[in-house]
């Protein structure tokens, strides 16, 4: 499980470092771009090189559409094959590339469905799209995509789009890395001489790409070149690092022995949330709002009846795993807008608390910790009484005319 603590103060993310497995089986899907120079075997030797095993198998036919994948009954027999830890997917190269009316009738459905039928074989397999490459001098049939910067910029966007749709499965982002290889060291080709398919060096990439999103870790050191030198293979091997693993969120990488993935959006509105859960492949949920309170539905909303910072946390489970996520909220202001305390405002401050109203009728008493009265006034007005926290406060008690009580903690 990992836990991620995401402070709404601040808008700082802590997350734990994600552990990856030192096994993983791989399925890769595919076409040529996938076979040419076997990228499979190619992993496979730069994963063993760094201590760890992956058990590879491949289902590639030359120019192969993700449609042409689904309506393949030999494509189900390798995705059934076993319980594949991930499965990797992969259109022809230029489909995804194509205006957007196109992906949207011609690939999207069929990588969905791909994505689909490989969680009905195994639900806590994982999903990951391998993102392609632009042609070397782009695709000259459409101005959209007649350079490599314009091609490989729609590869890289439809790709985050289908896995996106897929319920959040992941990304290799081979074209990302490519496109920062060709930026920062030219002299280094990674097309073989069609312009379009990949070079050893482009093959060699692709697996030290793959690498470092499998394992979520660097594959720097290895020594397994592919045939290369070994300062090109360096250069191939810190390339894919520098991309990948400081974004390894935005590919929506992670431990592949945790698909369940916690996430959720807050609104916040005085000291009530409005919470919408974005988890992934989860089938059950757990709030907690950090002031005792609780809840198991899908979304949730909370009102706090005290002011204060609370973590408000989701624990996603499915049968595969349990995941969390973490909001910090910080409630300065409560919400008192009942038809008897609706002019009733407190903000809370660093030092001190305020407490006004901008209606006449309402008394305060204000208690420390030890029961002790601090405070006691018969009008509350628009002129904010300040209750400094050196008291260390432990509850406002407020009246209204019709001797209705409404009792505040702050601590």
């Amino acid at each position: 499980m990992k836990k991620i603590i995401l402070s709404l103060l601040g808008l700082t993310l802590i997350q734990s470092q994600l552990v990856a497995q030192d096994s993983i089986s791989v399925l890769f899907i595919g076409n040529s771009y996938t076979y040419v120079n076997d990228l499979p075997g190619m992993l496979n030797s730069l994963t063993t090189s760094l201590g760890k095993e992956t058990t590879v198998d491949s289902k590639t036919n030359g120019g192969y559409t993700f449609q042409n994948q689904v309506n393949d009954a030999a494509t189900y027999v390798k995705i059934h094959s076993k319980p594949w830890d991930v499965v990797v997917i992969q259109g022809q190269s230029q489909e995804p590339s194509f205006p957007d009316s196109q992906v949207n009738t011609g690939t999207l459905p069929f990588a969905l469905r791909l994505s689909d039928s490989i969680w009905a074989n195994n639900a806590c397999s994982n999903v990951m799209y391998y993102m392609t490459w632009g042609r070397q001098n782009g695709d000259p049939q459409w101005s959209g995509i007649n350079t490599f910067e314009k091609m490989n910029t729609r590869l890289y966007n439809a790709y985050m789009r289908m896995a996106d749709s897929s319920d959040r499965a992941m990304v290799s982002p081979v074209g990302a890395v490519w496109a920062y290889v060709r930026t920062n060291h030219p002299t280094i080709n990674l097309y073989n001489a069609d312009e379009s398919h990949p070079s050893v060096e482009g093959t060699y990439l692709a697996a030290c790409t793959f690498y470092a999103s499998l394992f979520q870790q660097t594959p720097v050191g290895s020594t397994f070149y592919g045939g290369l030198n070994a300062t090109t293979a360096g250069i191939l091997q810190n390339a894919a690092a520098a991309v990948i693993l400081d974004s390894l969120d935005h590919f929506q990488l992670h431990s592949v022995d945790e698909p369940t993935q916690a996430n959720f959006s807050i609104v916040q509105n005085g000291g009530t949330i409005q919470l919408e859960n974005k988890s992934s492949r989860a089938i059950s949920y757990s709030w907690n709002f950090g002031d005792g309170q609780t809840a198991n539905s899908v979304d949730a909303q909370h009102t706090y009846t005290s002011t204060g910072t609370f973590a408000v946390e989701l624990t996603a489970s499915s049968p595969c795993n349990s995941d969390v996520f973490s909001i910090q909220v910080q409630v300065t202001t409560l919400d008192l807008s009942d038809k008897h305390f609706k002019e009733v405002q407190i903000a809370s401050k660093e030092d001190v608390i305020e407490v006004s109203s901008k209606e006449l009728g309402y008394s305060l008493e204000v208690y420390s910790v030890d029961g002790r009265l601090l405070l006691k006034t018969t009008e509350i007005n628009e002129v904010p009484i300040s209750i400094s926290r050196k008291a260390i406060v432990q509850l406002l008690k407020i009246k209204d005319t019709n001797g209705v009580v409404k009792i505040i903690r702050t601590i």
